[in-house]
């Protein structure tokens, strides 16, 4: 942010202020103030930061290092928060990697979807359930087909991820050097516990589709087989009724959205 001829000497102090504080090797220090409590500031500032980032993405710290503490403080340069909300700082920090190129923050090439998958457990724990939702209840019994031809709703607090690196394996003493196709699914179920479980291709697709809210279990079921060209439709189709059975034992998928 530049000043303005209608800047107030408060608002250029300000401003000159959280210029310097962002960048203090670039940005010089507003006249008048004093290097040590700016100084002071400054670390303050940095500390908070590192503080709301280091518990949401403890893989990525441990496989950067040192260089952590430079991504942080190049986060705290470029970095825009559009939020004021804390929880919702990591979030940012994400979407900064993503959107950053590689050229201006060089980083290993899985780097930016591990960041991402560690900070889906965070967007998952702090998602918001709606009132009146409905768990399949314990006695629902896969001998039950009464819903496969019912709408599939999924869990609010899900996400049905697609990366191309293995980030589930990546840490201090696993680094991947080929991409590999790697589908998670990161949930939290009614006891508020965040559940992580690896996909397929196929399983993912399929919990695509049962999350759209316009299919029914066996639609969805239909619509997978119908894209893979499978012979065996059928065989097919009882499968993925059998996998949308689990997923609604496991809390993935709901009995409904709301109460009736």
């Amino acid at each position: 942010m530049t000043d303005t001829p209608h800047t107030s000497p408060l608002q250029a102090f300000q401003q000159a202020l959280g210029r310097h504080v962002r960048d203090p090797h670039r940005a010089a220090r507003p006249a008048g103030a004093s290097a040590r409590r700016v100084g002071i500031y400054s670390e303050l500032v940095f500390n908070n930061l590192d503080g709301l980032l280091r518990p949401c993405f403890p893989v990525t710290r441990s496989v950067l290092g040192a260089r952590w503490t430079r991504l942080v403080q190049q986060f705290c340069r470029e970095g825009r928060c559009e939020t004021p909300l804390f929880r919702e700082v990591p979030g940012e920090f994400v979407r900064w990697l993503l959107s950053t190129p590689a050229t201006q923050v060089p980083l290993q090439p899985w780097l930016r979807e591990l960041a991402h998958h560690e900070w889906a457990e965070l967007a998952v724990e702090t998602a918001p359930f709606e009132d009146g939702l409905v768990w399949t209840s314990p006695d629902d019994h896969a001998s039950d087909h009464s819903w496969h031809d019912e709408l599939t709703h999924p869990n609010p607090a899900l996400m049905n991820l697609h990366y191309q690196w293995p980030v589930h394996r990546i840490g201090p003493s696993y680094r991947p050097r080929k991409p590999q196709a790697t589908f998670m699914l990161v949930y939290r179920d009614r006891a508020e516990t965040v559940c992580f479980a690896q996909l397929n291709a196929m399983s993912s697709r399929l919990l695509q589709h049962a999350s759209s809210g316009s299919l029914s279990a066996r639609q969805a079921s239909e619509a997978v087989a119908s894209e893979l060209g499978h012979t065996g439709v059928e065989a097919l189709i009882n499968q993925g009724l059998a996998q949308l059975q689990a997923w609604r034992q496991q809390d993935v998928l709901l009995e409904t959205r709301h109460v009736a």
